[in-house]
């Protein structure tokens, strides 16, 4: 009964505040967001219902994605490590946490196609705020990179890295990761609800993308063309998460880049979301 009345009270002011013509469209889309973060025990249940469900009668649940990702750095960095002509001992803690932050990232690509699709019962059945479906994702999404990162764990006592206070940086690039994540999957989300083929096209550019980012090789590794990794948004995305965590400090150019994605990610999303989030029940 608390949770229902929880519920009830914001979905009730929001409806109220959506209602208009197409002049009030930002302040609409505005208070979708808005509306969305004061249901937070709706979206926090559900994204926790997510994971239940995904590993529903499994024995060891989400920690099989975390002994995937364990037996994958070990296999790769030891392979690795091996054709590169690095130590061990400095590849391996750099693939981990690289493939820790990437695996975060393009979860929010690959999943955010069905971010509405996925959800079409809810938004036809139910008026809450499109928003709490991208918090939902983002807050599962969370709670499974909390799993995996007990392999990072494991790296750092095995080769005995301390990051130092470098660490409390990655909080921060965490944060602003999350934010872009979350966007981009409400981009997606809706595109692909509109043209159903597009779920297809993002896949295939994850695929090549993971290849061309830094994360199984060294930045170092490419000199001769360094535009591989300058113009590389993704690249800088994973650094200001994982240089931190291997402690030391993101470049200034990572800083930079980050903060011009971020910028053209909420303007681009917001004016899409705000033009295109009235026709979001029609496309599913």
């Amino acid at each position: 009964m608390t949770l229902n009345l929880a519920i009830s009270r914001p979905a009730r002011s929001f409806e109220l505040a959506t209602r208009g013509g197409s002049q009030h469209a930002f302040q609409n889309a505005l208070s979708d967001f808005t509306a969305g973060i004061t249901l937070w025990p709706l979206w926090v249940s559900l994204g926790w219902n997510d994971i239940l469900l995904r590993y529903r009668r499994s024995v060891l649940g989400p920690f099989w994605l975390t002994a995937s990702m364990a037996i994958m750095v070990t296999a790769l960095g030891v392979l690795y490590a091996e054709i590169f002509n690095t130590p061990v001992d400095d590849l391996l803690p750099f693939l981990c946490v690289g493939l820790l932050v990437w695996n975060f990232i393009s979860s929010f690509l690959t999943e955010g196609s069905a971010l509405f699709t996925g959800a079409e019962s809810y938004i036809k059945q139910i008026r809450i705020p499109y928003s709490c479906h991208v918090y939902r994702s983002g807050w599962s999404k969370l709670i499974i990179l909390a799993h995996n990162s007990l392999v990072y764990v494991g790296v750092l006592i095995y080769f005995g890295i301390w990051p130092g206070a470098y660490a409390l940086l990655a909080i921060p690039g965490l944060v602003i990761v999350l934010l872009n994540g979350a966007l981009a999957s409400l981009f997606i989300g809706m595109v692909s609800a509109r043209f159903r083929d597009f779920p297809q096209l993002i896949n295939s550019i994850v695929q090549v993308v993971f290849f061309v980012t830094p994360i199984f090789w060294k930045p170092e590794v490419v000199k001769s063309r360094p535009f591989i990794v300058d113009y590389n948004p993704l690249f800088h995305l994973i650094e200001i998460v994982r240089a931190p965590l291997l402690g030391t400090a993101p470049s200034l150019k990572s800083y930079f880049a980050v903060l011009l994605i971020t910028t053209v990610n909420v303007v681009v999303v917001t004016l899409f979301f705000t033009r295109y989030r009235s026709r979001i029940s029609y496309w599913v």
